[in-house]
């Protein structure tokens, strides 16, 4: 089993870090009174007679049934956010938050420590319904057990362990008929997750308990017999659920949950399917299988399910070490978390800005159709739950890209994005620095390397730097499953043979000591194509999915199999940097396409009908 290097890994300068900024200023800029209000309102803490400046309404306003659930991935992204950037004032109001949440508990009885009434759970109970208050209640402790695991925040615990007690009581005259049908009434969120991960710190039997309550066999024990039981069914009520099961078995080492995660996985994702930014599903429910043509719509991705999935891909990929779960983290990576949210202009001039807005927050789902406008949610009027786990998915980009195996000493570096990591092999520690190489040159200077590519290349490629006394370690470098043609790795200017060790990683062991390795990763444009629809095609460059600048459907003509029969690349070069733009060619009308996570606000298309008779 590999673990993560996540608490010595730091961004540098790109993408990843860009978001991250945005998200945490974004995050600060909120007011710990509107965080809280129907924490107050639920204690009877506060009173006010007058309209708070910047409440929150939406999903998070004092009169919707889910009211308060959005701090809750407050404190889980700022836990993790704090874990990285080590920001005072980001751990100063997220330690506030919690001993607010405390002093609320306190009022509440000295247990109930939720945004919503207790009421909720028990009308649930009853058969009455209502909308999902044990989602709630598992978004504040998750929250909550968040800020105890990444900054050490024994308050937190504390509230959390209190809250169990009253689950504990709640649930334990529910017989497993009733729970059953309240978790098929209503989301529950990833209860049966949270209390193995209480489980895991307490090894107190009540917590062990109260994970098993929360299984949902209705669900498990289809999967676990190989049936599909997904198709149309809302997709983040049952992934949520999965992740309980992955946990479980993290902590119990019971089997059954492992055959249950990797069915879940198979059904969800190998046999499915999938659309060309890597989902699975439409509307909130999964598509059938391999049938994704009559899905296309405007509800065609979720965000919380894309961040969700990830985190799947995640615990399979350190239990397998297989590339395919971190090559589909980099596809919803790019395609999902990037092109849902934290939009930005990247007009270096404002003369070239148009009169859309420049920046967008959220969207709740990815629009696919031909013609498609994202919606972005505003800053304090909707708080949709893909708002909530915006702040989480832009919190954790640093926790994804390097994984340790300490049985053989080997390190994967699993995702090529600038960042740093250290970590000790024999007592002696190995600093890791990665940077994105842009072979671009200078634009004033008069450099032989400037003219050394005259054209865009077409690879990505990252430069690792590892210092350290000498010592030997194994380095795994991900070959990723989008290559042009066979990669090519130099250590110290000397170029190594690639072999994919069998699990589409280059093992290189030897003794390390400054030594600087690059890795060339050829890319190319390619189609994709609908399962039940061949004609019916996306490009993709590299593992970045393309859109296209226009408004309605577009038949294009040329070869499905040779996309540069239709695409050529477009406006290359800006100053110092190379462009990701394509146009059509050989078309009665021509248009552009752009990297669909840099589309704001203008119509676009992904899907187009490709014919070869003009």
């Amino acid at each position: 089993m590999l673990t993560k290097l996540e608490k010595s890994t730091h961004l540098l300068d790109g993408e990843q870090a860009l978001r991250r900024n945005r998200n945490k200023d974004y995050m600060m800029s909120l007011k710990i009174d509107n965080l809280l209000l129907s924490h107050y309102f639920e204690a009877g803490l506060k009173s006010f007679p007058y309209q708070p400046k910047d409440i929150h309404w939406g999903w998070d306003s004092p009169l919707s049934e889910i009211r308060g659930t959005f701090v809750g991935h407050w404190l889980s992204a700022a836990s993790n956010l704090y874990v990285e950037t080590k920001d005072p004032l980001l751990k100063h109001k997220a330690d506030t938050i919690v001993s607010e949440i405390a002093k609320c508990q306190r009022e509440n009885g000295g247990l109930w420590a939720f945004p919503i009434p207790e009421k909720y759970l028990y009308w649930l109970k009853n058969g009455k319904s209502t909308w999902a208050p044990q989602y709630v209640c598992h978004k504040n402790m998750m929250g909550l057990f968040d800020m105890y695991v990444n900054t050490g925040n024994e308050e937190a615990l504390d509230i959390v362990l209190k809250c169990a007690d009253w689950f504990y009581n709640f649930t334990n005259d529910i017989t497993r008929e009733v729970m059953d049908e309240m978790m098929e009434k209503q989301e529950t969120g990833a209860m049966m997750q949270h209390f193995a991960n209480l489980y895991a710190v307490t090894k107190e039997d009540k917590h062990l308990e109260l994970m098993r309550r929360y299984e949902r066999p209705l669900l498990f024990e289809p999967l676990t017999r190989g049936e599909d039981v997904l198709t149309n069914m809302h997709v983040n009520t049952t992934i949520s659920e999965i992740l309980g099961a992955a946990r479980a078995y993290e902590v119990t080492g019971e089997d059954r949950y492992l055959t249950i995660v990797k069915n879940y996985w198979d059904l969800a994702v190998t046999k499915r399917g999938s659309f060309v930014t890597g989902g699975q599903r439409s509307g909130e429910v999964y598509t059938p299988m391999l049938k994704q043509s009559a899905r296309i719509g405007k509800m065609t991705q979720e965000h919380c399910v894309v961040y969700h999935m990830m985190q799947l891909a995640d615990f399979l990929f350190r239990f397998t070490t297989d590339s395919k779960y971190a090559d589909y983290i980099e596809k919803n990576l790019y395609n999902g978390i990037f092109a849902q949210g934290y939009y930005e202009s990247r007009n270096i001039f404002q003369c070239l800005d148009g009169v859309e807005p420049q920046s967008g927050l959220v969207t709740y789902y990815l629009p696919l159709s031909a013609g498609s406008i994202k919606k972005w949610g505003s800053k304090t009027d909707d708080f949709w739950c893909c708002h909530c786990t915006l702040l989480q998915a832009n919190a954790i980009h640093h926790t994804q890209i390097y994984y340790r195996n300490e049985e053989n000493n080997s390190v994967y570096v699993a995702q090529y994005l600038p960042s740093t990591t250290e970590f000790n092999i024999d007592n002696k520690k190995v600093f890791l620095e990665q940077t994105i190489g842009e072979p671009t040159g200078e634009t004033i200077r008069i450099q032989p390397e400037s003219i050394k590519h005259e054209e865009r290349p077409n690879h990505m490629e990252s430069h690792i730097k590892i210092t350290c006394e000498p010592c030997e370690f194994t380095l795994q470098l991900r070959l990723p499953n989008w290559l042009a043609k066979k990669a090519e790795i130099t250590i110290n200017g000397n170029e190594i043979e690639v072999i994919d060790s069998g699990n589409g990683f280059c093992s290189i062991t030897r003794v390390w000591s400054t030594d600087t390795i690059i890795i060339k990763l050829p890319k190319k444009l390619t189609t994709y194509p609908l399962p039940d629809r061949p004609d019916t095609v996306a490009f993709l460059d590299g593992p970045i999915a393309l859109a296209g600048l226009v408004g309605e459907e577009r038949l294009l003509y040329g070869d499905l199999n040779h996309p540069e029969t239709m695409l050529t690349v477009d406006d290359e070069r800006i100053w110092c940097s190379w462009q990701d733009t394509y146009r059509t060619i050989n078309q009665p009308t021509g248009f552009r396409f752009k990297p669909l996570y840099q589309i704001g606000f203008e119509p676009y298309t992904v899907y187009f009908q490709v014919t070869d008779n003009h």
